[in-house]
């Protein structure tokens, strides 16, 4: 094997490399995060969980990807140890189906159908129509079709390349000599580990000694412990991305290993010792890629099998290696934004969806708080204190997503789950902003409580009915935001602008007091703070009602939007808010 026979096996590998992960981000693109989420809403039946993880690895191509998600799941509290070990073992068996996959390549035959069923039969078409989807079609469902199918040609290619590449092998003695080592079953185990730790993928490695095969001189004595070994190497990516987790998320990845290197001794245990009293012909006979499937599937069924009924032993294992202590570890919402889903783009879309749902309700009580203080409510350091607190809390939430959104931004979002992002960056910033104002409401209570001080009955009736409309204004963003509801978001803006009214009425209606006599400059003063910060607290609803509105649709010039629908004087809009203005109509002055 010569220079240039060199580089075309590392072309070829680069080749396969590639298309392994632009076709599994394809296949994960087109999940949507839908696979991910059915694994968050697991129950604790062990079965189903195997059954999830392996329909979900077969899907993403990666029990790797599969083990970290995992690994994320448990660290941020929304899996269980129990649940975790069930989707670990199905991981193992899904990633089975890529050498399946890989060893079309090794059919043969002249008959017409089998020689379609070879990959460079029906590649070439696949590669035209996943180009014509990704360069002349803006649907994106079909640009992910075209990047899926793209994904799949090169990866074809480059195990055709690597197999040519390596044929020449077959006649170079230290080759086969260095071959001949990993018949020893230790030997052949670390062999495989190792290649598998350092390309952190066990379907990578066995598509590389599938393509080995073709040269005729890797015998199924050989080939058996190297599988063995890749099914330990894969472990090191989930260990890897536990470093530094909960201690539950660093046991989830111990389960990986130790059920994988449970399974390999005793399969081996077995194997040998029953070839040793009963030798198995096939182990001299060469090794070829369908063989290394079946030998790759028949593993990780039968270790399944075998380790299912033990899968609360595995649990017990691992949590006597990692200990727990007297500190107690609390799960908290940031802890959802974990870095590992940071890989899978679209779940990490969700989970920050969820995180700013909380956020949001954090803010809607913050705001409700200080609306019962100024509409009459009893003043009390408590409250006062619990408003400050959840500012405090919203600023850190704003905080850690802003953080979190920014990294998830430069992942490889889809077209929606771009426009969720750009929607949920400016939605936190408005959410912190009403936290802000209820701090400055519940400010104005502190001090007409330390002066003694008390509105007249009438500005008391008048800021019951300003407050009543900014409580239905905060409920119908928020739950237009958390439910997505675009019908609700469009009811914001009439309600907006019939509180901009009642701050204008009641303003007037202060200086008509204050002109009578019958209110003075100092309470004046603090109910013109509380006018404003109502109103202004309207203005951030309707700005998270039209991110919602405008951002799906490529557009968010929230100015020129609301002017429009101003100008354009709707019949539904000036309805929505004649009927609010009758709704919240200030009494009448005596």
């Amino acid at each position: 094997m010569d220079i240039f026979g060199v580089l075309n096996m590392i072309c070829g590998l680069a080749l396969f490399l590639y298309g392994m992960h632009i076709m599994g981000d394809g296949l994960t693109r087109m999940s949507g995060g839908k696979l991910e989420t059915i694994l968050e809403k697991l129950t604790n039946n062990t079965l189903k969980a195997v059954l999830l993880g392996a329909a979900v690895t077969a899907v993403i191509q990666s029990s790797s990807a599969t083990t970290v998600m995992v690994v994320g799941f448990v660290n941020s509290g929304i899996m269980k140890l129990s649940q975790a070990a069930g989707v670990i073992m199905g991981a193992n068996i899904g990633t089975t189906i890529t050498s399946w996959i890989l060893s079309l390549t090794g059919i043969e035959g002249s008959n017409v159908f089998i020689r379609l069923l070879k990959p460079s039969s029906f590649t070439p078409i696949m590669a035209l129509c996943g180009v014509a989807f990704i360069m002349f079609t803006k649907n994106e469902k079909k640009h992910n079709i075209g990047q899926i199918l793209v994904g799949f040609t090169v990866l074809m290619n480059g195990m055709n390349m690597m197999s040519d590449a390596v044929k020449p092998l077959a006649d170079v003695p230290e080759f086969t000599n260095i071959l001949l080592m990993f018949t020893n079953p230790v030997l052949g185990m670390l062999a495989g580990m190792a290649l598998t730790a350092i390309i952190q993928s066990s379907s990578a490695s066995v598509g590389i000694l599938q393509a080995l095969c073709i040269t005729g001189a890797v015998k199924y004595s050989a080939a058996l412990p190297i599988i063995m070994g890749q099914n330990i190497g894969t472990c090191v990516t989930a260990l890897l991305s536990s470093v530094g987790a909960s201690k539950n998320a660093r046991r989830a990845s111990l389960i990986h290993l130790y059920f994988n290197l449970i399974g390999t001794v005793l399969f081996m245990i077995v194997f040998y010792a029953i070839n040793a009293l009963v030798p198995f012909a096939f182990l001299a006979e060469p090794a070829n890629a369908a063989g290394i499937a079946v030998i790759h599937t028949a593993f990780n069924l039968l270790a399944t099998l075998v380790l299912l009924p033990f899968s609360s032993l595995l649990v017990k294992l691992a949590c006597l290696t990692v200990r727990d202590d007297e500190k107690v570890e609390k799960i908290d919402d940031f802890q959802l934004l974990d870095e590992r889903f940071l890989a899978q783009p679209a779940f990490a879309v969700e989970q920050c969806r969820v995180v700013t749902g909380r956020m949001a309700q954090l803010t809607k009580e913050a705001i409700f708080d200080a609306c019962s203080l100024v509409d009459g409510g009893e003043y009390t350091d408590e409250k006062a204190e619990r408003i400050a607190a959840l500012e405090e809390k919203i600023d850190h939430y704003e905080d850690n997503l802003g953080t979190y959104m920014v990294k998830l931004s430069h992942a490889n979002l889809s077209k929606n789950d771009g426009h969720t992002v750009s929607m949920l960056l400016h939605s936190i910033s408005d959410f912190e902003r009403i936290s802000d104002h209820a701090v400055s409401l519940m400010r104005a209570a502190r001090e007409m409580h330390e002066k003694g001080l008390s509105f007249s009955e009438m500005a008391g009736k008048e800021l019951h009915v300003f407050a009543n409309a900014t409580r239905d204004i905060v409920n119908r963003a928020v739950l237009s935001f958390e439910t997505g509801d675009l019908e609700m978001a469009a009811t914001v803006e009439p309600l907006e602008s019939a509180i901009d009214a009642i701050n204008v009425q009641i303003k007037n209606r202060h200086i008509d007091r204050l002109q009578n006599g019958l209110c003075t400059i100092e309470l004046g003063f603090i109910l013109q703070d509380i006018c404003t910060d109502l109103e202004r607290v309207s203005d951030h609803c309707s700005n998270i009602a039209v991110y919602q509105i405008e951002v799906p649709q490529d557009e968010l010039d929230t100015h020129e939007y609301l002017q429009s629908l101003r100008r354009q004087g709707s019949i539904s809009f000036e309805a929505a808010r004649r009927d609010y203005k009758m709704l919240y109509a200030l009494p009448e002055n005596s």
